[in-house]
């Protein structure tokens, strides 16, 4: 059972995202929470997999709550999928930072809330449709020099490969079309170069895919 937290100001919202999540047999809403300061307050309380969380929030915003999370070694398990009104909300390319697994425009389909829940369990990025190539641009275009590429000595060339191929926003199974390898194969690198760098998902390496240098500016054709 996926057990999930809704994080919003707007009781309407919470309900209609309820009343979807629980008409599901794997997933379970187990909390809501109407500002960011009671949603990192719950969070600990109840460890949750998946964080549905508006990016403006009272006393404490999404964006916040969302770092406080993700810095609490505790809570590494704990996902978080950002929701915004617009998909280029001027919060978004910080709360991929921040270490949110993704974002989602609120009027999403009902199918693809779902996906996205399942997705990040899984450890998959999740973005709305249309929109991935976009942001990493924008991360691109903000990005300053690269960092020192130390870690990413510790991967094989293949992994490297996969990361640079992560980093312009190419799913596992467009990866694995690109290297002519079962999709199993393209997760399985993936998988392995995440642990090695100690990335929480595959959001984040993307960012490190462009903060070493892996990836420029400039790569998105």
């Amino acid at each position: 059972m996926i057990r999930v937290l809704l994080a919003d100001d707007q009781s309407l919202v919470r309900a209609g995202f309820r009343a979807l999540l629980d008409a599901q047999g794997d997933i379970e809403v187990v909390a809501e929470a109407a500002d960011g300061e009671e949603a990192v307050r719950v969070i600990r309380e109840l460890r949750p997999d998946v964080v549905l969380m508006d990016i403006r929030m009272p006393l404490l915003d999404g964006l916040a709550a969302t770092r406080r999370i993700t810095g609490d070694a505790g809570l590494r398990e704990v996902r978080v999928v950002m929701l915004t009104t617009f998909e280029l909300d001027e919060y978004v390319f910080e709360a991929i930072r921040s270490g949110a697994s993704g974002f989602l425009v609120k009027d999403t389909e009902p199918e693809e809330l779902l996906r996205a829940v399942r997705a990040v369990v899984d450890g998959d990025a999740l973005l709305s449709p249309g929109v991935t190539r976009r942001l990493i641009a924008e991360f691109a275009a903000r990005s300053k020099e690269p960092a020192a590429a130390g870690d990413l000595a510790r991967l094989t060339e293949r992994e490297r490969e996969v990361m640079a191929l992560v980093g312009i926003g190419l799913s596992n199974e467009e990866i694995a079309r690109r290297l002519v390898v079962s999709p199993l194969t393209a997760k399985t690198h993936v998988s392995r170069t995440m642990v090695k760098l100690g990335a929480r998902d595959r959001a984040q390496l993307v960012v490190l895919a462009y903060e070493s240098g892996l990836v420029r500016p400039g790569w998105l054709g």
